[in-house]
């Protein structure tokens, strides 16, 4: 036990350490880079790299911290995607303070950022587009009707890079989030990152912070990288999720350092009815090597939003610090849809409220038109080789009568209980399953089958396919130097 946890340990480092690059500025097909000479080389690892070059003061940016981009960051991915068919293009963001709102991402494209650039999300409302809301959805996430645009957004894209020697994307979020709390907005808030129907998409090395809401959304997209994230948000304000991977197909998330006053990482397809309609599910989930501080949610979340279904989600070394649930399974009648082959091992926990939780009554509503008829199918959900300590309560799983969560298996679990634990450390009610060399002792729903069934609760061996692909160093090297 102490080996694999020494072991996470050591994994988990890796993912505060980002790769560090030499920032250059390049020229390209008459584009060229003057004014930040920071070296004429740059290197980092990407799933494409790329011909063409350009810095985004070539198109007039200016990083005061005062003057508005959004022009200069629209002028250079239009002029970058000619190249989308010729060996695709880069934008450089160099060092400064870069005001900006909302532009839109093209194919065969990366955005870089240096480790002293930071983009910092105009606060100004006006400055952001409504769009209309997710079809899944039906309406916007905080009020009905439409949603402002995220920040940084692509639709439709294939082989899209953003990435960076760590460099920051501020959304400046607290007018909107004091806006939210007063009622007094008409639209959703906008994420930071979010990317639609798209594919091949890597996210990784760059910090993000402060964002009115979700920070990154892959919605309707195919095989997606996300790696080597720094995610900062106050951990009271509601709804400033870490990443949520929403009705996606092979997607791994690894080596992400996440503080959020929401879930870390929420799995999602979908709210009710209109989630039943699309039905696009959310699976082949690969999930690890994690860090997560949030004192009022999950860890991992699956839900409550999953009604095309989330199937084959794997999770392990995971640590969190000061969480209110490790994992957390969010449903209601009228959800529809499944949960189900979760695998989730090697997690170390200190100072949590629950170790696991499944929530059956989360309610939540889009609107009124939601099948009751519409019961969610939770199954086949495996826990193991997990150690918690200072926790109050070791778990909470409430299914729903008529319609248990089944197949539950947990194993291998030590939990150390706070100087004031909860009396009743299991609250089990409408659930199925088995347990193995847990502590202390699951109730009566999960029987002990003894420990020589300690290895029970399965996870797979193989691997899921964007876990084969392959990264190329991408250099680059100025013409102008």
């Amino acid at each position: 036990m102490e080996l694999w946890i020494s072991q996470a340990s050591t994994r988990v480092t890796y993912m505060i350490v980002v790769l560090l690059g030499i920032l250059v500025l390049l020229r390209t097909n008459g584009v060229e880079c003057r004014r930040h000479r920071i070296s004429d080389r740059l290197e980092y690892p990407a799933i494409s790299c790329r011909a063409h070059s350009a810095s985004l003061e070539d198109f007039g940016g200016v990083g005061d911290g005062i003057t508005l981009n959004t022009k200069a960051f629209k002028a250079a991915v239009d002029h970058l995607s000619q190249f989308s068919l010729q060996g695709g293009s880069q934008l450089i963001v160099p060092p400064g303070k870069w005001l900006t709102g909302s532009f839109n991402l093209t194919s065969h494209f990366t955005l870089y950022l240096h480790k002293d650039a930071v983009l910092l999300a105009t606060q100004d409302e006006n400055e952001w587009t409504v769009i209309e809301p997710l079809p899944s959805y039906g309406r916007g996430r905080d009020t009905e009707g439409g949603r402002y645009i995220s920040l940084i957004f692509g639709t439709n894209l294939t082989d899209v890079v953003i990435t960076g020697d760590n460099g920051t994307i501020d959304g400046q979020g607290e007018p909107w989030w004091r806006k939210f709390r007063a009622g007094e907005l008409n639209y959703t808030r906008p994420y930071l990152i979010e990317i639609m129907y798209s594919q091949n998409i890597q996210i990784s090395n760059i910090t993000l912070m402060n964002s009115p809401s979700w920070h990154v959304h892959p919605v309707y997209c195919r095989n997606i990288i996300i790696r080597g994230l720094t995610i900062l948000a106050p951990v009271t304000i509601p709804n400033t999720d870490g990443i949520n991977p929403d009705s996606c197909t092979n997607t791994q998330i690894e080596d992400c350092y996440i503080v959020s006053g929401d879930d870390c990482i929420a799995i999602k397809s979908g709210w009710d009815e209109y989630g039943i309609a699309f039905g696009m599910p959310t699976k082949q989930l690969v999930i690890r090597r994690l860090m997560c501080i949030s004192p009022f949610s999950a860890v991992i979340a699956l839900g409550s939003e999953m009604s095309g279904g989330i199937q084959d989600v794997r999770a392990e070394d995971i640590i969190a610090i000061n969480s209110e649930s490790g994992v957390r399974i969010k449903t209601a009648v009228g959800r529809g849809g499944y949960v189900k082959d979760i695998y989730v091992r090697r997690m170390t926990m200190k100072t949590m409220k629950w170790v696991f939780w499944m929530t059956g009554n989360y309610g939540s509503h889009p609107d009124n038109d939601y099948d009751p008829n519409a019961l969610p199918v939770i199954e086949n959900i495996n826990y193991r080789d997990i150690v918690a300590e200072n926790v109050t309560m070791a778990a909470r799983l409430e299914g729903i009568s008529g319609d248990a969560f089944s197949g539950i298996c947990i194993s291998n679990v030590t939990i150390g209980l706070t100087q004031k634990p909860k009396k009743l450390q299991w609250n089990c009610t409408d659930v199925a399953g088995i347990s193995s060399s847990v502590t202390p002792q699951p109730c009566d729903l999960l029987p002990d089958q003894g420990p020589e069934k300690i290895m029970a609760c399965n996870f797979p061996e193989g691997n899921v396919p964007i876990e084969n692909t392959k990264f190329q160093m991408c250099s680059y090297m100025s013409q102008n130097l």
